[in-house]
């Protein structure tokens, strides 16, 4: 038997392995495995040192986005068979996508001897030659990889930037021009072109493709500060001025720390670079503009090959290295993310937003102590901005630390003067913290007040309406405050389980249990949904369907309070309520003052107040 027809018999049964393997698992077990259990689970089939046990340990470490382990199990399957032209690709890409260009380039110089428009392979090494200034073999390689739209595009833009590395400044121009593009490609096109007009010193032209392209989209970052600095760099701050508060203004969220910076450097007339000082520089911004898109879009592996071709180039492209962190924390490579952020200069713009997403992938790691003094150092560095003692807060909450997430979100309302519309979030956090510590008074002025500032919010809607059903207090005005929040929110199951529960605790059970089935239809992972939904087939009598879903929600794992609760109902049921009138009555007393009830609980325990997040 050939190498290559072995593999393809082993291939087929390693399958039929790895199938009868997941069904071994228990339940979520392949999702829920810890990265050193997925590593050890990995090694303890590559140890078998076979060419199957390798290519079995390259897919599933793969699979659970450990490039680096896929690069390492595929290179040692295909040292056990040289011939075979998937493993070569496979281990091409992981490699590419690690960032070990030797290997990588060695691979791909094999991968076209075999594929000879193999995209990924060409544009490397197109790249590759071009660092030595062979032009011509830059030139043949990124015209080869022009396969498919994407590759057209790709291809197209970095011959010109190749052309422009010449000094041939019209031919890349002319080279750009492409019919028949789609909207996104050509806004791509004319982002170059006026890159590679400003650098061949045609500013006229240059402005003219920059206008076009911020008419096109006037919120994008990078074309902002590119549109910006170009008109900067020619002398005309002030309608460089007026291209950054037309983005700012028009951007939503807050508005990004780069673009402010530069704002605050045209104010005080200070000399401006373009964004793009040489070809090398706009290289790189081609590969890193897509790999940005693409990772955005949901393609993170080929969007990551993108971000590592455009650090071959550029090492310390400050947004390719954040655009890969942030691939890296997607994949829950939390380490290998911060040790990315660490690649970025300090002193920047970005530290800040840096310092904050290193914070949260050290929370990740469970490293909350490190988490919070890198997040301290952060606000005392900036001792006006909000957002490190939201991000503290934001960390103590998930945490269960209420006391201390109080404290930092007291902190940054303090600094926010007068609250505007975008500032529900503090008070509506706050306040979920002040009702876990059992402050309601305090809880409920934060939750009212963060209504007050943005009445169509549904988290705070959802969480102020069932507090009040919880505890006995303005039902009628809760449940509306619910419906709403349902109403903006309709494919949210926690809030859609809120409008059931609170119906279960009006005695419309009913009701209750038609939202509650949306909602678990909506989360079936969730182990309170299927609770509540199994308390609410008790009342109407559906007695078998409502043991169903409580062993349904002890499958799922759910918190230890909650277990003993179920297990207590399995044993001896729910005691049948009265159910209201008409099951859409609301108690009469409900349009007066009701004393609070003192144990913050109904008839029937809540295991879980209604999410926070």
């Amino acid at each position: 038997m050939t190498k290559a027809r072995s593999l393809r018999v082993q291939t087929v049964g390693l399958l039929s392995c790895a199938a009868l393997l997941c069904a071994l698992l228990p339940s979520g077990d392949a999702q829920s495995r810890s990265s050193e259990d997925q590593s050890r689970f990995s090694d303890d089939i590559v140890n078998t040192r076979t060419l199957a046990g390798s290519y079995l340990a390259g897919r599933f470490a793969r699979a659970n986005n450990d490039t680096g382990r896929a690069a390492e199990f595929y290179q040692s399957a295909l040292r056990q068979d040289p011939e075979s032209g998937i493993l070569l690709e496979r281990a091409f890409l992981m490699e590419a996508s690690e960032g070990h260009w030797d290997s990588a380039i060695e691979l791909a110089e094999e991968v076209i001897r075999r594929q000879p428009r193999h995209r990924m392979a060409r544009l490397l090494l197109g790249i590759t030659a071009y660092k030595r200034r062979d032009y011509k073999k830059a030139i043949a390689n990124f015209k080869a990889a022009g396969s498919g739209p994407i590759g057209e595009l790709t291809s197209v833009i970095t011959q010109a930037w190749v052309y422009q590395a010449q000094g041939k400044t019209m031919k890349a121009l002319a080279s750009l021009a492409l019919r028949k593009q789609a909207d996104w490609a050509r806004f791509y096109l004319r982002y170059h072109q006026a890159l590679i007009a400003d650098l061949g010193g045609r500013q006229k032209d240059s402005k003219r493709a920059y206008a076009t392209v911020f008419q096109q989209d006037s919120k994008t970052l990078r074309t902002a500060l590119a549109y910006a600095r170009s008109l900067a760099h020619a002398g005309d701050y002030r309608q460089a001025k007026s291209v950054l508060r037309a983005h700012l203004r028009r951007s939503s969220g807050n508005p990004h720390p780069l673009a402010n910076a530069l704002l605050g450097k045209l104010a005080k007339g200070e000399k401006i670079d373009l964004l793009v000082e040489n070809p090398t520089d706009g290289l790189a911004e081609v590969f890193y503009g897509l790999g940005e898109a693409l990772t955005g879009e949901g393609g993170v592996s080929i969007g990551v090959l993108y971000l590592q071709m455009a650090l071959n180039l550029e090492p310390n492209h400050p947004f390719a290295l954040a655009a890969l962190a942030s691939a890296l924390e997607s994949m829950k490579r939390y380490d290998e993310a911060i040790a990315v952020y660490d690649k970025i200069p300090e002193g920047s713009a970005l530290e800040m937003a840096i310092d904050i997403r290193k914070a949260f992938n050290l929370n990740e790691l469970e490293k909350v102590d490190e988490a919070k003094a890198l997040l301290e150092r952060a606000a005392a560095k900036n001792p006006e901005s909000v957002k490190p003692y939201d991000a503290l807060g934001n960390i103590m909450r998930t945490r269960k630390r209420y006391g201390e997430a109080i404290g930092y979100y007291t902190k940054a309302i303090a600094l926010l003067g007068k609250p505007d519309a975008s500032d529900w979030v503090y008070f509506y956090s706050r306040g979920t913290c002040y009702e876990r510590t059992k402050q309601w008074p305090l809880a409920e002025a934060d939750l009212k007040e963060a209504l007050k500032l943005d009445p169509d919010q549904p988290l705070v809607l959802n969480y102020l309406g069932y507090s009040w059903i919880d505890q006995n207090l303005n039902l009628r005005r809760g449940l509306e405050l619910i419906e709403k929040a349902v109403t903006l929110k309709p494919d949210d199951g926690y809030i859609v389980d809120s409008l059931g529960w609170a119906h279960f605790r009006l005695g419309h059970y009913g009701k209750a249990a038609k939202y509650l089935e949306r909602a678990v239809e909506l989360r079936p992972e969730d182990p309170v949904l299927n609770d509540h939904l199994g308390d609410a087939y008790w009342q109407i009598g559906r007695i078998r369907e409502a043991r169903f879903q409580w062993d349904q929600a002890l499958s799922l794992k759910p918190e230890a309070d909650l277990i003993g609760q179920i297990n207590k109902k399995l044993a001896e049921g729910l005691p049948v309520k009265k159910r209201a009138s008409a099951e859409h009555a609301v108690v009469e007393s409900s349009n007066r003052p009701v004393a609070e009830n003192k144990t913050g609980k109904g008839s029937v325990p809540l295991p879980q107040r209604p999410k926070a997040e």
